[in-house]
């Protein structure tokens, strides 16, 4: 019966940009999970409804993002579905989206290096909710001015960080002429006891007066000295190769020349 059915252990919440995943061991054998989400304020709602998987998608049941979940993992036999009884089922620790979900990472859309400014174009992560035209909400429509962008930046080679903070989608910052610099974008929410910072956009570097060796390294610097240096000398022997070959060619139809006269 159902008291004797195992319950979900290691229940945990994966949650980025607002698309959460319930997660929870063990695998089932010979019965079947159910996952019911309990909202302080909402109906309840059954998402995986006899699943015997480990991992449930409840993104769409969480749409009132500042509201605070837990989730009932239900442990239901065959024999036992249509019983009225309560299946065992095991409690996950509470959950709210919007002080919770991890921050993506922002998408670079455009840089520049012109002269002493540094400019820098990002977009905001996505999340999987929609507006009524079908479009699908940013992370800004949703958090709105409790998010901010920090940029930090660097000389090139160098460890010595700067940030600077926006509330728009551009950076504008003051670098030194002529050297180059790398940055990344990262979302945080101030307000956030927890998980204040997101995770960080890609690495990007300008290359404002980056010569060959400092692209490619000292090996391409040996390589050219290399072939340069063999074409010199190519361009050396070559022609003394040429003349000698013609002197000796000349000699050789002289003397034979001699020898007929001589015959």
């Amino acid at each position: 019966g159902y008291e004797e059915l195992p319950t979900a252990v290691n229940i945990t919440w994966s949650s980025i940009n607002f698309k959460t995943i319930l997660q929870w061991q063990p695998k089932p054998s010979g019965y079947f999970y159910t996952v019911e989400i309990h909202g302080q304020t909402s109906d309840i709602k059954r998402k995986c409804i006899l699943t015997s998987e480990t991992e449930c998608d409840v993104t769409d049941v969480l749409r009132n993002v500042k509201e605070t979940y837990t989730a009932h993992i239900l442990s239901v036999s065959p024999e036992e579905m249509d019983n009225f009884e309560e299946p065992p089922f095991a409690v996950s620790e509470k959950f709210t989206p919007y002080s919770q979900t991890v921050i993506g990472k922002p998408e670079i859309k455009d840089y520049s290096q012109k002269g002493s400014k540094l400019n820098v174009v990002f977009k905001d992560p996505l999340t999987p909710y929609i507006f009524p035209n079908g479009s699908f909400q940013s992370i800004e429509d949703i958090f709105q001015h409790d998010l901010e962008y920090k940029l930090y930046y660097w000389k090139d080679q160098s460890s010595g960080k700067k940030d600077v903070t926006t509330k728009s989608h551009n950076f504008e910052v003051s670098v030194d002429s002529g050297k180059n610099y790398c940055f990344y974008v990262q979302g945080i929410i101030p307000s956030r006891r927890e998980n204040r910072n997101g995770q960080e956009s890609m690495v990007l570097c300008t290359s404002v007066g980056r010569n060959i060796l400092d692209e490619y390294g000292t090996e391409v610097f040996i390589i050219l000295a290399v072939i340069a240096v063999a074409v010199i000398t190519l361009a050396i022997v070559l022609p003394v190769v040429l003349c000698k070959r013609k002197k000796a060619k000349k000699a050789r139809v002289v003397r034979e020349k001699e020898l007929l006269n001589g015959v």
